[in-house]
């Protein structure tokens, strides 16, 4: 019954956008969803109370926004300069909105219509969107050697606030003389960022990359409490985040047999090239989570009724992927903020592993064993460790006073 329940749902859900994006919400009936969906009226209602509540449900779809992450991720993997990277994403995002152009339209002009919830879960949606983005824009900026004069979040804030204004005045507007056509208004916008928003890296300042953006220690505990609550997988893939330095896709692919529990310590090894093992802390910014035989990862393994080799499993029993580990790092993190003042990214999780290691007295070198990071990598790392332990200090003579 549930899973019928669910296909029905989905089905609503599936209707209403294709009856918004071909004429709008205001123009859309709930008994024209009703019949594209292959349902009875009163069943949509059943469902979500009205087309607003339909329009709620369908906003907080995540199908569109997993596709398009997914999308960016595989574009990273091919990013070749800047601004055939911004060329590509600006040209493939509004050829996406101009086939939604009735529902843009419809947004624009009826969302103070809206209920608050559905302005709210709309900027919410945008917000992930901005995140997905940010990252994207990060990655071409490093491959390309390049220094940003603003944070990835706001470039990315500003680059989709602009294709999306195109969007709508094309779609609200004619005979207006702003650009000559959709190549015209791209080889601008293109233009501007590449001219007005990054610059190439001096000699001195290419060792600034990566950048690092540890997490202090009480967002760290908090982060791991939340996860904690949401179950034993959560828990134990936020504690393997903080305590191993690993990446996310490093973890994904972790298997349970490639680990060593003992007494004296907890170790996984990395299937990558080349392969390599790597401790789990049990201490993660001074608090203890657990022994090595017996803490938030082993308790999820003993959980396991199954003989899948994945380390971590989704909630349907197969193996975990990326952005699987990344939405439930923005469940863990929704609403906080990192000292930067923007929602924590499940990078820097890793950053803050490796900068405790040198802070506690890890030499470069071995740390670029453990986590695979070369010695020119990390200098950023030591930097920051330097920093950390100076503050230190200066707080413990202040305290002598």
């Amino acid at each position: 019954m549930t899973s019928q329940r669910d296909a029905t749902r989905a089905r609503l859900i599936e209707a209403a956008l294709e009856l918004f994006a071909a004429q709008g919400v205001t123009e859309t009936t709930t008994r024209q969803i009703a019949e594209v969906a292959q349902v009875n009226e009163v069943t949509l209602f059943r469902h979500f109370g009205s087309k607003h509540g339909l329009l709620l449900a369908a906003i907080e779809d995540a199908t569109v926004l997993t596709q398009l992450r997914t999308a960016l991720v595989e574009q990273v993997q091919q990013i070749g300069s800047l601004e055939d990277t911004l060329k590509d994403y600006a040209k493939n995002r509004l050829q996406a909105l101009e086939q939604v152009s009735e529902f843009v339209r419809s947004v624009v002009g009826e969302s103070g219509q809206y209920p608050v919830e559905n302005r709210q879960a709309l900027g919410r949606g945008l917000t992930r969107v901005n995140r997905y983005v940010a990252e994207y824009l990060a990655a071409a900026i490093a491959r390309g050697h390049l220094q940003a004069r603003l944070a990835p979040e706001k470039l990315a804030s500003l680059l989709n606030g602009m294709l999306l204004g195109y969007v709508a005045i094309e779609s609200t507007s004619e005979f207006h003389e702003l650009w000559d056509d959709r190549n015209d208004f791209l080889d601008n916008l293109v233009d501007l960022f590449l001219r007005g928003a990054v610059s190439p890296l001096r000699k001195e300042e290419k060792t600034d990359l990566p950048k690092v953006a540890d997490l202090p220690a009480s967002l760290t505990h908090t982060i791991l409490h939340r996860a904690q609550k949401l179950g034993a997988r959560d828990y134990a893939l936020a504690y393997v985040l903080f305590g191993a330095g690993l990446t996310v896709g490093e973890i994904v692919n972790l298997e349970r047999v490639r680990q060593i529990i003992e007494p004296q310590g907890h170790l996984l090894q990395v299937n990558d090239r080349p392969v390599r093992q790597v401790p789990v802390n049990q201490w993660i910014m001074g608090k203890r989570y657990g022994s090595y035989t017996r803490n938030p990862l082993t308790q999820w393994l003993k959980s396991r009724k199954d003989s899948l080799a994945a380390l971590f499993l989704n909630q349907a029993g197969e193996p975990m992927t990326e952005l699987e580990a990344i939405a439930l790092w923005e469940t863990w993190t929704q609403g906080m903020l990192s000292p930067e003042g923007q929602p924590p990214m499940i990078e820097q999780a890793r950053d803050t592993w490796c900068v405790e290691m040198l802070f506690k007295g890890m030499k470069l070198e071995d740390l670029s064993v453990l986590s695979g990071l070369s010695m020119t990598e990390l200098e950023p790392y030591a930097r920051r460790a330097r920093h950390k332990a100076a503050l230190e200090q200066a707080l413990r003579l202040d305290m002598k006073i």
